[in-house]
């Protein structure tokens, strides 16, 4: 995904593209929830379609627009350092769950969190923190970076507000009431002159880029994705964020773009983190699952 759109941001601004590319996707989504579970699975009398929207416009305007803007600042590295951010959704998540919900993570994960995260300075910062902080285009790339996954993992966590909902319906009209979102800030962007309408050309020459994103990276990614974490569950799902980086990483060194020493020591420490966090959490679960049993058996 991340190396596509380091070819497509040199003729598109992030903004535009998010627009068209979840313009594109919606219709997808909403033609084959229509199909899947007919016209009543549109309606939201009674539903908290406001909460929906929220999660909406978190996951559609937030995750695109700041992720691809801050790609967009960092760079022909800039796939390098998206792909790394996203592999530490799983991390971010247990941290979101901690401040939403009042979970905290056990002192054990915490560690892998910050090992996790350790793995991310080195790839963002190329062994040179300092460099990154005297930069300032470099610092708004990578906070927007940041921002841009929190908002993809709360929008992750919205749908267990939804649990009446299949994962088709939630995403369905979550990318749905996010377009109004998207739409709207595009239009302001344009109106004021942030940005420019995209010419013809430029929109000729990125079909094969939309297409990709909207059809391949967004309805069959994110449906493979439902479907496997149904059948692997969750816990092994996350492993497969590791691959995020790895294909960005080989895929941008194809383009010319090739990681440094430092980087790929990076993502190999972030990806460690997660198996090991991974790993952890299966022992844990069991830990906790014998105490339940032990618990109920000295109670009777």
């Amino acid at each position: 995904m991340f190396p596509v759109m380091t070819h497509a941001l040199t003729y598109i601004d992030p903004f535009n593209f998010t627009t068209f590319r979840y313009g594109i996707a919606g219709i997808a989504f909403a033609l084959l929830l229509l199909f899947r579970e007919g016209q009543n699975s549109f309606r939201l009398k009674g539903e908290r379609w406001g909460l929906a929207w929220l999660f909406g416009t978190l996951g559609f305007a937030g995750f695109g627009f700041l992720v691809f803007l801050g790609q967009s600042l960092a760079g022909p590295g800039g796939a390098l350092t998206a792909s790394i951010m996203m592999a530490t959704m799983p991390m971010l998540g247990l941290l979101t769950i901690w401040a939403l919900k009042k979970v905290r993570p056990h002192a054990s994960t915490m560690s892998f969190i910050l090992l996790s995260f350790s793995g991310v300075v080195l790839v963002i910062t190329n062994g040179d923190v300092f460099a990154v902080l005297n930069s300032p285009i470099s610092l708004a790339a990578n906070l927007l970076l940041i921002a841009g996954a929190l908002c993809w993992v709360l929008y992750t966590i919205g749908g267990s507000y939804f649990p009446g909902w299949s994962p088709l319906r939630y995403t369905t009209m979550t990318t749905l009431l996010g377009m109004i979102s998207v739409v709207l800030i595009d239009l302001f962007l344009v109106g004021s002159g942030a940005i420019s309408v995209p010419s013809a050309a430029s929109i000729i020459t990125i079909v094969p880029h939309l297409l990709y994103m909207a059809l391949v990276a967004g309805l069959v990614a994110v449906l493979c994705w439902n479907v496997g974490n149904r059948i692997i569950t969750p816990t092994n799902g996350v492993l497969f964020m590791d691959v995020v980086p790895i294909t960005a990483f080989i895929v941008s060194a194809l383009n010319g773009v090739v990681p440094t020493n430092m980087q790929i020591t990076g993502a190999v420490i972030t990806a460690m983190a997660l198996v090991l966090n991974n790993l952890n959490q299966r022992k844990l679960a069991i830990l906790a699952t014998q105490a339940n049993t032990l618990k109920a058996s000295t109670s009777h």
